[in-house]
């Protein structure tokens, strides 16, 4: 039998988001299909024995789906999902933006012209054409982040928005990083319960006892320490990661770091949303 505080914290995790499947229409007996393909997926390629395929008998008794529907999941493999060009590009662009000398001042990003004649002065087109390194208009890219809320047009000048890649607007991107960071950030928390590598930093701190005064108040320095925390590592990443890019063929495979924050705010009278009261 699996752990009873185990199947508590499943919960409390499930709850938030089956409240967001219900919104969006994704019905139980979709969800379960998506969970049965999951299961397949990960037994296999997670739980073999010396890298030896998995007889479809151990990925019953390993998940207890029947033999039948593992048959047939194996052989309607799912299209594998590509990331949000937009958002991935775009993610891309804020990071240079803010983590590169020539296009932020003391830690801030500079207001950029749209189009500049002069190499030696940074503009968003300059911007673009490094990261994308395609042919890609810095205009339509604009438009989009415009739309999105992401960055205005002030005197011929381009404006990254303070929160820099938090769109306001536009689905596809919000459930990119959405799906991006919570994915990890559960990866995290279950490999230091599984004790199997040493530990990835995962803390929080937590009062339950504030006024809505005092939580505007930890709300608007939490954005603060957290907008600087952000840039400070973004910074560092994007130095290495073009160091480490002159030498990679010589390092063999790449790593990946994903470090986040979340703010998160309710009132313990409507708190029974999160599992946490009675």
């Amino acid at each position: 039998m699996p752990p009873a505080r185990l199947v508590d914290a499943v919960r409390r995790i499930m709850r938030p988001l089956v409240r967001l499947l219900i919104s969006y229409q994704l019905t139980y007996p979709l969800l379960i299909r998506i969970l049965k393909s999951v299961y397949v997926e990960v037994a296999e390629s997670e739980f073999s024995v010396d890298k030896a395929p998995l007889s479809d008998s151990r990925i019953n008794l390993l998940t207890g789906i029947h033999r039948k529907d593992i048959k047939k999941l194996r052989n309607e493999r799912p299209a594998s999902g590509q990331p949000a060009a937009a958002a991935s590009l775009g993610a891309q662009l804020v990071a240079e933006w803010l983590g590169s000398d020539r296009f932020a001042g003391g830690g801030e990003p500079r207001a950029l012209p749209l189009k500049t004649t002069d190499p030696d002065v940074p503009g968003f087109d300059i911007l673009v054409a490094e990261v994308c390194r395609q042919d890609i208009r810095p205009r339509v890219i604009l438009d989009e982040w415009i739309q999105l809320g992401v960055a205005r047009l002030a005197n011929d000048h381009v404006v990254l928005n303070t929160g820099a890649f938090t769109p306001e607007h536009g689905f596809d991107e919000k459930v990119f990083f959405f799906g991006k960071n919570l994915q990890d950030h559960i990866a995290a928390g279950a490999d230091n319960l599984r004790g199997r590598e040493s530990p990835h930093f995962d803390r929080s701190v937590y009062y339950d006892s504030l006024g809505p005064g005092s939580i505007k108040e930890l709300k608007d320095l939490a954005d603060e320490l957290g907008m600087q925390a952000l840039t400070r590592l973004n910074r560092r990443a994007l130095a290495l990661q073009k160091a480490d890019s002159a030498r990679s063929a010589r390092n063999g495979p790449g790593y990946r770091i994903n470090f986040g924050i979340f703010n998160y705010t309710t009132s313990k009278r409507t708190g029974k949303d999160s599992g946490e009261e009675g």
